[in-house]
C-alpha cells in the first residue's frame, strides 16, 4: 500500500507544474540571487562605488591623491558634473565640482560618497599633524557600505599615490627636530623614494590593511548629509520594503476572489445582468487598491507610533506613492487572477513571482549590496520603483514634482496590468 501511495504522490507532482516550480525552480532562483549578491563580495564582480571628488587645495599632494583614487578598481571617480537641472540627454560642458555641487550629488542619490580635499591639505600631508585640516567624506548613510569602503581606499591612495611626498615631509620634520641626515642617509632615502614610486602602481590589498591599521596618512571627517537630522532614519526603508512585499500578497489574494466567483457561479450571474466584465474588473481593482492604501497606512502609522518613523512631515509624498503603488499592485493581482484557473494555481504562481520580485527589487535586502548586474535586473521589478519612490520621500525629502519618474512608471504599470487582465478575462464572458 505504501509504494502505491508514494507513486500516486509522484503522479500528482508530475501533473502539477506549479508545485514543480515551487519545489525545484523557486529554491534555485533564490539561491542564485543570494549567491550573486553575497558570493561576489571581494571578487571583481563586486560593484564599483561612485564617488565625487572636490579639490579645494590644488597642491601636488591633492593632485596625486586624486590620480591614485582614479586608479582604484573599486571606485568610479567623478570630478566634474553638469549644472543642476541638466537633463541626461544634454551633452553640454561639465564644470569642475565644488563642495556645494558635490553635496547636491549626494543628496539626489547620484553618488553615495563625496570626498572634499580642503585647502591646506598638501602642507600637512604625511606629517600626522592633528591640526591639519581633515578630508571631508560627505556620505549618504542609506548606503552604510560605501563610506568605510571609500575611507579605506582613500588611505591606500594616500600611501601608494605619493610616497615621495610623504618621505620628504617626514624627512623635513626629522631634520627640524633631530638634526640633518648624512649624505649616505640622503642617498638611501632617494633610492627608497624611487623604488616606492615604481611599486606604487602595483600596490594591493595589503597596503589598504596597513594604512588602516596604522591609523592612516589622511585624517578623515565623515559628514552625514541626509541622515544626521533624522530620527531612526532606516526604519522607513524596512517599512517600505516589507509593506510593498505584503501588499503584493494581499493584492493577489484579493484578486483571487474573482476565481471564487467563477467557481460559485456568481460571476456568470453578474455578467448576465447590466454589469459587464469591464465594470467587474474596475470594481475589483478599486476595492483591492483601497485595501492596499489602508494596509500600507496602518503599517507606517505603526512605525511612527512605535519606532519613531518620521511620517507627519512626509504625508503628501507618502500618500502619492501609496496610492500609485497600491493601484499598480491591485492591477498585478488582477492579472494573476485572470491568468490562473484555480485558487491553488494562483497561490503557487503568486508566491513564485512575488518572492522573486521582492528579492531582486530590494524588499528582502538593500539594493546597495547587489552587484551592478543584479541591480539592473531589479529595475524590471515592481518593488524597485515603489521602494525608490518611498526612499525619495522619506530619505531625500523629495518634493512632489520630483517623484514623477516613479509615479509615471507605476501608473504605466497599472494601465498595462488592467489592459492585460481585461484581455485574459474574455474567456469568462458569455456570448
Amino acid at each position: 500500500m505504501i509504494p502505491v501511495l508514494i507513486r500516486i504522490g509522484f503522479i500528482n507532482l508530475r501533473r502539477d507544474r506549479v508545485v514543480q516550480a515551487m519545489t525545484f525552480f523557486l529554491p534555485i532562483v533564490f539561491f542564485s540571487i543570494f549567491a550573486g549578491v553575497f558570493g561576489s563580495q571581494g571578487r571583481d564582480g563586486t560593484r564599483r562605488v561612485r564617488v565625487a571628488v572636490v579639490d579645494e587645495d590644488h597642491s601636488p599632494a591633492s593632485e596625486r591623491l586624486i590620480a591614485a583614487l582614479k586608479k582604484e578598481g573599486g571606485l568610479t571617480v567623478q570630478t566634474a558634473a553638469r549644472p543642476p537641472g541638466s537633463g541626461p540627454e544634454e551633452r553640454g560642458p561639465q564644470k569642475i565640482l565644488d563642495r556645494e555641487r558635490a553635496t547636491e550629488l549626494v543628496k539626489d542619490g547620484t553618488v553615495p560618497v563625496a570626498i572634499v580635499i580642503p585647502a591646506g591639505f598638501g602642507a600637512g600631508f604625511g606629517l600626522f599633524d592633528s591640526s591639519a585640516p581633515p578630508v571631508d567624506l560627505l556620505s549618504d548613510s542609506s548606503d552604510p557600505v560605501a563610506p568605510p569602503m571609500v575611507s579605506g581606499m582613500l588611505q591606500k591612495a594616500a600611501m601608494t599615490g605619493a610616497p615621495d611626498l610623504v618621505s620628504k615631509q617626514g624627512l623635513a620634520m626629522f631634520e627640524k627636530y633631530g638634526g640633518p641626515l648624512t649624505p649616505q642617509q640622503h642617498a638611501a632615502m632617494d633610492r627608497w623614494t624611487r623604488r616606492s614610486q615604481a611599486d606604487s602602481a602595483g600596490a594591493g590589498a595589503d597596503s589598504v590593511r596597513g594604512a588602516q591599521m596604522g591609523g592612516g596618512l589622511v585624517r578623515v571627517k565623515v559628514v552625514d548629509i541626509l541622515g544626521e537630522k533624522k530620527s531612526n532614519p532606516l526604519i522607513s526603508f524596512y517599512a517600505a520594503g516589507i509593506a510593498v512585499m505584503f501588499l503584493l500578497f494581499s493584492a493577489s489574494g484579493a484578486g483571487g476572489t474573482l476565481l471564487d466567483e467563477v467557481e460559485s457561479g456568481t460571476l456568470e450571474r453578474l455578467l448576465t445582468s447590466h454589469a459587464g466584465m469591464g465594470t467587474v474588473l474596475i470594481a475589483k481593482w478599486l476595492y483591492t487598491a483601497l485595501l492596499g492604501v489602508f494596509q500600507i497606512t496602518v503599517m507606517f502609522v505603526w512605525g511612527m507610533l512605535v519606532f519613531r518613523l518620521d511620517l507627519i512631515p512626509h504625508l503628501p509624498g507618502f500618500f502619492v506613492m501609496t496610492i500609485v503603488t497600491a493601484g499598480a499592485a491591485a492591477g498585478f493581482g488582477l492579472v494573476l487572477a485572470t491568468l490562473c484557473k484555480s485558487r491553488q494555481q494562483l497561490g503557487g504562481l503568486s508566491t513564485i513571482l512575488i518572492l522573486t520580485q521582492s528579492a531582486l527589487g530590494g524588499s528582502m535586502f538593500p539594493r546597495f549590496l547587489m552587484p551592478e548586474s543584479i541591480r539592473k535586473l531589479g529595475n524590471f521589478t515592481f518593488n524597485a520603483h515603489a521602494l525608490d519612490g518611498y526612499q525619495a520621500v522619506f530619505w531625500r525629502d523629495a518634493k512632489l514634482i520630483e517623484l514623477w519618474p516613479q509615479v509615471a512608471i507605476l501608473v504605466t504599470l497599472t494601465i498595462v496590468f488592467l489592459t492585460v487582465a481585461r484581455a485574459l478575462a474574455r474567456r469568462w464572458e458569455t456570448v
